[in-house]
């Protein structure tokens, strides 16, 4: 009785319907689209993580169905393993996708992500750099697979610490780019959180290419190095200025659309202030000669994940035979199926918005945790790890911007 008390308490306040089959309900936090609770399958009797997305229109209809489609493809030892999707009441899906309002996402429970043990301080350079390889690895895959994740940060890079296996989770922005095709039409909404965005982003948030996830692997890659991120402007412009006095600018196309954009802030003999090996002091040479190869200015010169693979810095984790590549991507069509949904699902408007009443619970428990972040916090935003809600981006600053732990921890330096 206490059991069933306890599920049906956590399925008021979160609105978690999923029958009997899951208890011990806790939550997690957000994903990029939808709350996370952790949960005991008593089918399995495994413990797991689900995340519960709402389908409120058809551009939510149209998210999930890719976020979906992805995970579902995407098998692989360094990314969050999908057990099973389910409808609500914790059904199987529906034939008739459009007719849903509520998905829940049923998944692997890792032991604790990349955000939580940075909060400890850096890491070592052995555990960083095992890290980094199992990072490189799943984006490898991913890559192959014609996905870009989009918003990888540490938040979203899972851990278990007693075997050291890192896993790449939370594709909730996860897009399908064939390179098959020079179609464009469908790339839009570059959601990478701003700390780990590239240049092109910034400049141009509709228009990127793999290299985008590149470059947030290797801000991630200094983070756990330093401990602190490598570049956290307050907002966009200031990213970018601090973007401009590490990383040079060689190309002339690329010189020419900061002059546009930006002259006040352009250096006149493009010379950068402050080097990436003086901006990180306590990093070794080979780790910054990596770092260079991959923040680049210009995404066409940047490393691809199976190129950074074979630098040597990786090289004592390095096996290409073991680093596998999808062997069935996604195509263009994939994209253009999500379209032609969300013309047929126009008609289940009606549907959704019957089911916004039953909403009320998720966004009460939201607001509260809001109305008590912004308490804290007032008009400047916290690093998104220092809670598990999501942010505004107009004002962030990163609380170890000007200092970081000195914990002695047994995965700080």
């Amino acid at each position: 009785l206490k059991m069933a008390a306890k599920r049906d308490f956590m399925t008021s306040i979160h609105g978690f319907d999923l029958g009997d089959r899951f208890v011990e309900l806790k939550p997690l936090g957000y994903g990029a689209n939808g709350l996370v609770l952790s949960a005991v399958d008593n089918q399995s009797h495994r413990k797991v993580a689900v995340k519960k997305i709402v389908i409120t229109d058809t551009l939510s209809v149209k998210h999930t169905l890719r976020e979906i489609k992805i995970i579902r493809r995407l098998e692989h030892d360094n990314v969050v393993k999908v057990f099973e999707v389910l409808g609500p009441q914790g059904h199987a899906l529906s034939q008739d996708f459009c007719e849903l309002t509520t998905v829940y996402i049923v998944q692997e429970h890792m032991e604790t992500d990349l955000s939580h043990l940075l909060e400890q301080g850096p890491l070592s350079e052995e555990h960083a750099k095992l890290f980094m390889y199992q990072l490189l690895r799943g984006l490898k895959f991913i890559h192959s697979a014609n996905v870009l994740h989009r918003d990888l940060k540490p938040a979203n890079i899972f851990i278990n610490t007693e075997d050291l296996v890192l896993k790449i989770g939370d594709f909730g922005l996860a897009r399908i780019v064939d390179p098959t095709t020079h179609i464009k039409g469908y790339l839009s909404e570059g959601l990478v959180t701003k700390w780990y965005r590239s240049p092109r982003l910034l400049l141009s948030p509709n228009n990127y290419t793999k290299a985008i996830d590149m470059w947030a692997t290797s801000c991630i890659l200094a983070e756990m190095l330093t401990g602190r991120m490598l570049f956290a402007g307050a907002h966009e412009l200031e990213q970018m200025q601090l973007i401009l006095e590490t990383i040079p600018v060689i190309r002339e196309e690329d010189k020419q659309e900061l002059l546009k954009v930006m002259p006040m802030y352009i250096n006149s003999k493009w010379e950068v202030k402050k080097p990436l090996k003086d901006l990180l002091p306590e990093v070794n040479a080979e780790a910054i000669d990596f770092l260079e190869r991959i923040l680049t200015f210009n995404p066409m010169d940047r490393l691809t994940a199976e190129e950074a693979l074979m630098h040597r810095y990786m090289r004592q984790y390095s096996c290409p035979e073991d680093e596998p590549i999808s062997q069935h991507p996604f195509r263009i069509e994939d994209e253009i199926d999500d379209i032609l949904l969300m013309e047929a699902s126009q008609s289940q408007i009606s549907n959704w918005e019957r089911y916004q009443a039953s909403l009320s619970s998720d966004l009460d428990w939201q607001q509260r945790e809001r109305s008590q972040e912004a308490t804290m916090v007032a008009e400047v935003q916290r690093d998104p790890r220092a809670g598990s809600m999501p942010i505004l981006e107009e004002v962030q600053v990163d609380p170890r911007k000007y200092s970081h732990s000195s914990s002695g921890d047994s995965w700080s330096t």
